[in-house]
């Protein structure tokens, strides 16, 4: 029976005693002078003890350090010396990876290629930006030096794993972008069978659905029967932060929606606001109508020349800061408040206050269809029905305070 568990080795540390401890079959946790711990395999061959080290603890746990030894064992019974074999297996990795740099088509290259190509079908230069980041951040320092080819399922659990429970939605990011650039790499002839980064019938036998392990975290919302109340507040103050504020609460936009917005997509004829698809989260043409207040913040805004934006920003050719909005909302004291927890105010209120069907508020707030086939039959896009939503939403929002 294994003599270690978790608990001993960490009792061990604490103690610092330099020394071999056996776990058994020829696995050996090693303590140093210097109170540092590393595995140690130790064998028989040829009539030769001789000791093998299998890295370093807690870089290598001690299950890991098991299948190591397992591996080493399996190799030393056969007559291979499993040193001499590591040995061989480091000089091949090695040869590889120099060959793929010859070439050219290592994986970080593949990822600058597939960024490079598909960026142009992206919302935002941000959207390719955070591609970069995140793949140069936790899977080039495993796998950004192999060629495609070489990369296994082991791999990912090497990336994945140390974040998969407190930043599950950026290794599941990270996940997802590493199948797509080795599918693409399969597309070219690069790589052949199973994609070791996908999820369904792969790795979901390996790691926790997501949804269990993180939840989900919602946006810090105003309660809708304080809001009239503070949108006085907000009215009162002078300055184009808190005007767009004033806006994507009307509108029960998202913040990105509104200060992007140029007055190229604002009709105050037809009273409409028409947000291209390019700018929507669910890729499709949004159409917001204006309200008679919206209609009045916007014709007293003034128009900067030059600038195509409703809300310019200080950069010429660049709209307001995204922090902007959040910082007014500090200095007004509500920095326990997020502007994307309006939305959720927004659709509290409509469920909590008014009649208007669940579909119009749903509709309003751009969100899509749950119902794949209620979605195929849906042509409108409720906008009548939702003018009068946005105008009762309006009416409410510029009421006394309860």
């Amino acid at each position: 029976m294994p003599a270690l568990n978790a608990k001993q080795i960490e009792k061990l540390l604490r103690n610092g005693d330099p020394g071999l401890t056996n776990d058994g079959q020829g696995l050996y946790l090693k303590i140093s002078k210097a109170g540092s711990a590393s595995w140690i395999y130790r064998f028989k061959l040829d009539g030769r003890t001789r000791d093998m080290g299998l890295g370093k603890y807690p870089d290598i746990s001690l299950a890991q350090a098991r299948e190591k030894a397992t591996d080493a064992r399996r190799k030393a019974k056969s007559g291979l010396d499993p040193i001499n074999e590591k040995h061989l297996e480091e000089q091949q990795a090695k040869a590889k990876r120099l060959e793929a740099e010859a070439q050219g088509l290592d994986f970080s290259r593949l990822c600058e290629d597939y960024i490079a190509t598909h960026k142009a079908g992206w919302k935002s230069a941000k959207h390719a930006q955070q591609w970069a980041n995140t793949l140069s951040t936790y899977a080039y320092p495993v796998i950004g030096s192999l060629h495609p080819k070489d990369i296994h399922t082991a791999h990912l659990i090497s990336i994945l794993k140390p974040i998969w429970g407190n930043k599950t939605e950026t290794a599941n990011r990270v996940r997802n972008r590493i199948e797509l650039v080795l599918d693409a790499a399969k597309a070219q002839g690069l790589r052949e069978g199973e994609n070791p980064a996908r999820w369904r019938g792969h790795l979901d036998k390996l790691l926790p659905k997501p949804s269990k392990v993180a939840k989900v975290k919602h946006h810090a919302a105003m309660p809708w029967n304080e809001l009239s109340g503070f949108m006085k507040l907000v009215s009162r103050k002078q300055g184009a932060s808190f005007r767009a504020m004033e806006m994507t609460i009307m509108t029960a936009c998202r913040t990105s929606e509104v200060l992007n917005a140029t007055w190229e997509e604002i009709d105050l004829t037809a009273n409409t606001w028409t947000i291209p698809p390019e700018r929507m989260k669910a890729g499709g043409e949004h159409r917001v109508p204006v309200s008679k207040q919206l209609r009045v913040l916007l014709e007293a805004l003034p128009r900067l020349s030059g600038s195509p934006y409703v809300f310019p920003g200080a950069r010429a050719g660049r709209p307001l800061s995204n922090m902007s909005m959040m910082m007014a909302l500090r200095g007004l004291g509500f920095e326990h408040l997020t502007m994307h927890g309006f939305r959720s105010t927004f659709r509290d209120w409509a469920a909590e206050y008014t009649n208007h069907a669940r579909d119009v508020c749903e509709q309003a707030l751009a969100h899509s269809l749950g119902n794949k086939v209620e979605a195929a039959y849906r042509r409108g896009d409720l906008f009548s029905k939702r003018a009068r939503l946005m105008d009762d939403w309006a009416d409410f929002l510029y009421a006394p305070a309860f």
